[in-house]
């Protein structure tokens, strides 16, 4: 696989993302294009690796047309703040980084100060996984730390904010506490302090990637101190172990990470090949986990179509009652899943 080859994908799968969304050059729906332009956590994982990748590649145009699709979004008026919705704030917070307008902080500053002080709290202060459409009582979900406590991170590391940067730290240990499970080192979907359950235990293979992923992006964004540091390299190292054993023999993870039965899931495995690779590029992961990298690698590119788009990845998925519920989720192309897999080919590209 060469560099171009890389490229090419990337900018498959990119273009896959904007059809998806339908976001035209000018930042707003293009009338020729999917017209979708919902402020939410599926926009959000795509638009932090294209922000990134601007950043990294000096790329103006690019910058330029994410600040006007900021712009135009702000200016329409964003929806009520919850955890998905927090997730596009994160790209904004890198590109406020380097060009610090008023408004953009503001918004930011708001969001942040929102999230410590008045976002719903399960017992022991956990970020209540409330989304737009319900407020998921008493719930903690894996997702909630991609979609809500980075951003607050990177927020902290923005404006000074030492008692942000330390409720994200928080936020990440009282997660890994009541999501963890010890007797395989992978994470449940969510737990529930109404009834102190796991609902149906699912190991869900998405679900464990947004804890792969978010790890190494805390230490990047906000590198926890070192206790903090060497209790989440622990737990991500052992994560990984329980990962590799479950791998398929085509480099694919399924639905449910431990049920060979359950569909195989690109998102997830996109994600946690992803996770593991930054991991090691920054010393939290010894250079021999990087064979589950080349062969998810493999497996991905195999994956996208000429029409841009990654297959085999699973539908958005809510608490299941049981595990049947999760083997019956449908697969289709998706905004997120384009985005996990051009996360991914970008990471390689930058070796």
């Amino acid at each position: 696989m060469t560099a171009e080859d890389l490229q090419l994908h990337i900018q498959a799968l990119s273009k896959g993302f904007r059809r998806l969304k339908g976001i035209g050059d000018n930042g707003e729906a293009g009338a020729d294009e999917i017209a979708f332009d919902e402020w939410d956590w599926e926009v959000g994982v795509g638009l932090y690796g294209e922000t990134r990748a601007a950043l990294e590649a000096g790329d103006q145009a690019m910058l330029a047309r994410l600040a006007r699709w900021y712009d135009w979004q702000i200016g329409r008026g964003l929806p009520r703040p919850q955890v998905n919705s927090t997730a596009p704030l994160l790209a904004l917070t890198l590109l406020a980084g380097q060009d610090r307008r008023e408004d953009w902080l503001s918004v930011i500053e708001n969001w942040a100060h929102w999230l410590v002080t008045e976002m719903p709290k399960t017992e022991e202060g956990g970020f209540q996984h409330t989304v737009k459409e319900r407020d998921n009582d008493r719930q903690l979900w894996d997702d909630t730390l991609f979609m809500a406590v980075l951003f607050l991170a990177s927020a902290g590391e923005l404006l000074d904010r030492q008692d942000w940067i330390d409720e994200a730290h928080y936020q990440f240990l009282t997660h890994v506490r009541h999501l963890g499970d010890v007797e395989t080192g992978l994470f449940f979907h969510g737990w529930n302090f109404i009834g102190r359950h796991h609902y149906a235990r699912a190991l869900w293979a998405r679900g464990n990637s947004w804890l792969t992923i978010a790890i190494p992006e805390l230490f990047r964004i906000s590198p926890p101190p070192s206790v903090i540091a060497r209790y989440l390299t622990e737990v991500l190292q052992t994560q990984v172990n329980a990962l590799k054993a479950l791998q398929n023999d085509e480099g694919m993870f399924h639905t449910l990470l431990d049920d060979p039965e359950s569909p195989v899931e690109a998102s997830g495995t996109a994600g946690i090949a992803y996770g593991v690779l930054c991991s090691v590029r920054l010393g939290l992961l010894d250079p021999g986990n990087l064979q589950l990298v080349d062969r998810a690698r493999d497996a991905i590119l195999s994956r996208i179509g000429e029409d841009g788009f990654l297959q085999d990845v699973s539908d958005g998925t809510p608490m299941g009652p049981d595990l049947e519920f999760y083997r019956q989720i449908p697969n289709l192309p998706t905004p997120y899943g384009q985005a996990l897999g051009s996360l991914l080919l970008m990471e390689l590209a930058r070796s």
